[in-house]
């Protein structure tokens, strides 16, 4: 029996300078994007909101442009996941008008597995490498820049 995708929320956040909200995980050792788990009852679009918010302190009220959504298969012990399982992500651009620090950390909260984590957040420039990231970021960045560039 094929299990239910568990679904996501993913912020991409850009700034006036087409720059990407991304952060270093300190448990993950990588880059990541804001993201988490729509808990049941929850629409996506409140979601990408609250994840945004718990995971960078950034409260977004802007506009939502969808981008989709990108299937994974998560294998157990990757970014707090105890067992292996099909994930479906979706994808939000909010464009930022005010600018944000260049660097700032944010504690965060609101998820039993990252609850007190320091994220480390910075800003990836539209033509950066992408070889800290991970695929399935990779994958979200490529449709970001895509619809950046339309």
């Amino acid at each position: 029996m094929k299990s239910r995708p568990v679904l996501k929320a993913c912020a991409c956040l850009v700034d006036a300078q087409g720059r990407l909200l991304v952060f270093h995980h300190p448990e993950d050792r990588g880059m990541q994007l804001p993201k988490g788990t729509i808990e049941p009852g929850e629409a996506p679009e409140d979601a990408v909101r609250r994840e945004l918010l718990e995971e960078s302190g950034v409260d977004y009220a802007g506009p939502l442009e969808p981008l989709g959504t990108i299937d994974r298969y998560c294998e157990a012990g990757i970014e707090g996941n105890k067992h292996r399982h099909p994930q479906l992500w979706h994808l939000f651009l909010m464009r930022i008008e005010h600018p944000l620090p260049e660097t700032f950390d944010h504690v965060a909260m609101g998820s039993p597995e990252e609850d007190g984590l320091v994220f480390s957040f910075s800003w990836l420039t539209p033509d950066a490498s992408l070889e800290d990231f991970a695929a399935p970021y990779v994958r979200v960045i490529e449709k970001v820049r895509a619809a950046l560039a339309a």
